[in-house]
């Protein structure tokens, strides 16, 4: 008993603050529009329909992960330079920590008056927003690898090429792993964001439609698939992982 209560634990206190939820707003007199009940944000959600539902989840969804892959594609090159270069380290660093220093929401407009309407536009904002964490991540892994054997590679007048593929890399694998969990969860905020700014279509822009008409269980139900996408796309990376690279879970990151 007490190992299956241990292993659900966390489902239980889930469906726990649920109920808890349901009787607060049953039992006090808490407005709609400030906080609904979880059966009134599963009305809402059922009332939108399955394929509007789709409709909006497949906007963010191709957003977030467009701007995803140009991240991944635009942080691992990069972080193979800065780790080959110290100068480049030196140079580029600075400007990648002024990027994301940057609140992202304040140039966001400023990113749409420039690229223009479409999709461009947020698909750069997620790229913005999600390559920081894999560029810093995977440099740090490639960094770390022993020193040792870079030393014998280099004795052995192995080619550049050979250690990172051999050394650098495999050693990076659980470091590239954990960024890539945190930036999976960035790219669905960065969606979002864009949409806040400019979209017609999407989970962000049902939010901030349904809070401006005042239907806030509406909201509630967008966002809690989002959260939904965040886990499941999380829980993908996290799979992938164990099944591409089973050796390096037992590794540092």
């Amino acid at each position: 008993m007490k190992a299956l209560l241990n292993r659900h634990a966390s489902l239980a206190t889930f469906i726990g603050v649920l109920l808890l939820w349901e009787l607060a707003c049953r039992t006090l007199p808490i407005p709609v529009f400030v906080l609904p009940a979880p059966s009134q944000i599963v009305a809402a959600a059922f009332d939108l329909g399955l394929a509007r539902w789709m409709s909006h989840l497949t906007a963010t969804l191709q957003v977030a992960l467009a701007g995803y892959l140009v991240a991944i594609a635009i942080a691992l090159p990069l972080a193979v330079a800065l780790t080959n270069s110290a100068l480049l380290s030196r140079t580029l660093m600075p400007w990648l920590v002024v990027v994301q220093s940057t609140p992202i929401v304040a140039v966001a407009p400023i990113i749409v008056v420039v690229l223009g309407a479409g999709n461009l536009p947020r698909i750069v904002i997620t790229t913005l927003i999600a390559f920081f964490p894999l560029v810093i991540s995977s440099a740090t892994g490639m960094a770390s690898a022993p020193p040792e054997l870079i030393e014998l590679s280099r004795s052995l007048r192995a080619p550049r090429s050979r250690e990172y593929t051999q050394i650098r890399l495999p050693h990076a694998v659980p470091y590239i792993f954990s960024a890539l969990k945190v930036s999976i969860t960035l790219a669905v905020i960065g969606a979002v964001v864009a949409e806040f700014v400019a979209a017609e279509q999407g989970l962000g822009y049902l939010i901030l439609f349904a809070t401006s008409s005042f239907k806030v269980p509406l909201a509630f139900a967008s966002l809690a698939i989002l959260v939904c996408s965040s886990l499941l796309l999380y829980g993908a990376i996290l799979w992938l992982h164990r099944r591409l690279f089973p050796w390096s879970l037992t590794s540092p990151a």
